[in-house]
């Protein structure tokens, strides 16, 4: 998959094709349709397709400070687009003179004069230009003078996790930070998924018996409520079973949210410094303080059988 970065480094002989727009945060199964319609239409059209998306989040340069916890950084979305069978990837700056384009103009500068656009592919509550003016009616309207046509592809309906509501990033956010790890993956298809660096924390895991990876996240990551998880922990090229802690780590005072996963069953294992992905599969607990060391002890023992058992299941 080609990927772009601004709209000076789509190549100069660019053809035709089918293009989608949108933030597209999370690439989750409401997503995954709309982009799955605009790969189908290129192959049957014999053009690429391609999908446009924006950074920073649209939002954060329009209201400052507002910007959205990220369910998915911009090279986790590429390589889910590309596992949809995407052809290109253009990554817009969204600056404060790209948010002032009119809708009108900004069809034309992006969707004619550089993409060509013969079909747009989106959802029905797509909206684009200065102050989010243009919708989809507009879009259709100016595909007759500039010579492409407009599908739209209705979202799917989450299940009871969403109360009925339609697939979007924004309840994904919301049932993440609720710690509803399996209402969000019902939404995105797969299990939500933190990722950084792994640092030198207290080392505390280490003097208790269960050495935890210190994941640094990435600026702006939505990352589920305080408590214990079951999930994987991916890196090295291995994904591995992992019990999850996610917290300030109240036992011993601590003041700094962190996300910390065990590998269960591995000894040795050094990470410091690698870049790794942690995945959520269900919530274990919510975030406790015990009477002693002994008492945490026990309960840990306890978290890393339940999300042993958890792991075995899935």
């Amino acid at each position: 998959m080609q990927r772009w970065r601004g709209l000076e480094e789509i190549p100069e002989d660019w053809g035709r094709s089918v293009v989608t727009i949108g933030s597209y945060d999370g690439v989750h199964r409401g997503h995954q349709l709309i982009i799955g319609r605009a790969v189908e239409r290129a192959r049957e059209l014999g053009v690429p397709a391609v999908v446009v998306t924006f950074d920073p989040h649209p939002s954060e340069v329009v209201r400052p400070g507002s910007h959205p916890p990220l369910l998915a950084p911009h090279h986790r979305r590429a390589e889910l687009m590309a596992e949809l069978g995407v052809d290109a990837l253009l990554i817009l700056p969204f600056t404060a003179e790209f948010s002032r384009l009119a809708p009108a103009d900004f069809v034309v500068k992006v969707l004619v004069d550089k993409l060509h656009a013969r079909v747009v592919v989106e959802g029905p509550n797509f909206r684009f230009g200065h102050k989010a003016a243009g919708d989809v009616a507009l879009l259709a309207e100016l595909g007759s003078p500039y010579d492409y046509e407009v599908e739209l592809v209705d979202l799917f309906v989450s299940g009871e996790a969403g109360g009925g509501a339609a697939f979007s990033s924004t309840l994904t956010r919301r049932l993440v930070a609720e710690g509803d790890v399996a209402g969000a993956a019902e939404i995105l298809g797969r299990p939500h998924r933190v990722e950084g660096v792994v640092v030198r924390g207290a080392q505390r895991g280490r003097e208790l018996g269960f050495p935890t990876a210190n994941v640094e996240t990435l600026p702006h990551t939505a990352i589920p409520a305080d408590g214990v998880y079951a999930g994987w922990l991916h890196a090295d090229g291995e994904q591995m079973p992992a019990a999850i802690s996610v917290g300030t780590n109240p036992q011993f005072d601590g003041t700094t949210r962190t996300v910390e996963a065990y590998a269960i069953d591995r000894v040795g294992l050094d990470l410091y410094g690698q870049h790794v992905a942690v995945d959520f599969l269900a919530f274990v607990r919510g975030q406790q303080t015990f009477d002693s060391v002994d008492g945490l002890l026990v309960a840990i023992a306890d978290d890393v059988k339940r999300c042993r058992e958890l792991l075995e299941r899935s």
